[in-house]
C-alpha cells in the first residue's frame, strides 16, 4: 500500500532507515537483498523510503537476507534519546573546597543536574603527606573508591586504612576526612549522594 507523507508512521520511517543502514553496512545492493528476500527491487526501495507498509513475513525475509534476526530490526525503536554527559580525562572542573590547599585537588566529574542536586562525583588527588586536613560534614551519603596510594581515613571515632581497590561508604553528617596520608600520591573517587525530599 502506497503511503502519502502524512500517513507515514515513526515505525515505518525507523524500519526503512534501519534496513537501509544494515544493507549499506554489509555492502549489499538493493538487488542483492531483494533477490534473497524474494521481493522486487521496487518494493524494497519503497520500504527503505517508508513509502509502503509491509507485513512481518516480508520483514522477516528481509532480516534473513541482511543476516540479522527479525527482532534486531526493532531493537532501537522507541528507545529514549540519550543524554549522557561525557567528561574526558583531565577535563573535570577543578573546584575549591573548605580546607583544600597545595597538593590537594578536587575535580568535579559531572555538572548541571537540574534544580535539585542529586549527587556530586569528585576525583580527589593528594600528594603532600605533611598537609593537615579539616573535618568535613555534609548531608547525604559519601562513597569513596581508592585508585592510587594508601590513606588512613577517619569517620567519627573509627579510622580505616584504604588501599587501591578499597571502598568506604558512610553517612556524610558524621565528621570525617583524611587522617593520614600513608603512601602518596593518593587518588580516589568520592561520590556524594544527597538526600531527596519528597514534595508535600
Amino acid at each position: 500500500m502506497q503511503l502519502a507523507d502524512d500517513d507515514k508512521t515513526p515505525l515505518e520511517r525507523y524500519l526503512g532507515s534501519t534496513i537501509r543502514e544494515l544493507r549499506q553496512r554489509h555492502g549489499l545492493t538493493i538487488a542483492q537483498v531483494s533477490a534473497q528476500a524474494g521481493i522486487s527491487r521496487g518494493m524494497l526501495s519503497k520500504i527503505e523510503n517508508a513509502q509502503t507498509s509491509t507485513g512481518l513475513d516480508v520483514l522477516n525475509r528481509i532480516a534473513q537476507a541482511l543476516g540479522v534476526s527479525l527482532s534486531a530490526l526493532f531493537r532501537n525503536f522507541d528507545v529514549p534519546q540519550g543524554d549522557a554527559q561525557l567528561v574526558k580525562k583531565g577535563a573535570g572542573m577543578e573546584v575549591v573546597r573548605k580546607g583544600t590547599r597545595r597538593g590537594h585537588t578536587y575535580h568535579l566529574l559531572a555538572y548541571d543536574q537540574g534544580p535539585r542536586k542529586l549527587f556530586e562525583p569528585f576525583l580527589i588527588t593528594m600528594d603532600d603527606a605533611s598537609e593537615r586536613f579539616p573535618v568535613f560534614e555534609h548531608p547525604g551519603t559519601e562513597f569513596i573508591h581508592m585508585l592510587k596510594g594508601v590513606i588512613e581515613y577517619r569517620h567519627g571515632q573509627q579510622t580505616y586504612i584504604l588501599h587501591p581497590g578499597d571502598t568506604l561508604t558512610f553517612q556524610g553528617d558524621i565528621p570525617h576526612g583524611p587522617e593520614r596520608l600513608i603512601k602518596t600520591p593518593i587518588q580516589f573517587l568520592s561520590i556524594f549522594v544527597y538526600p531527596q525530599t519528597t514534595p508535600d
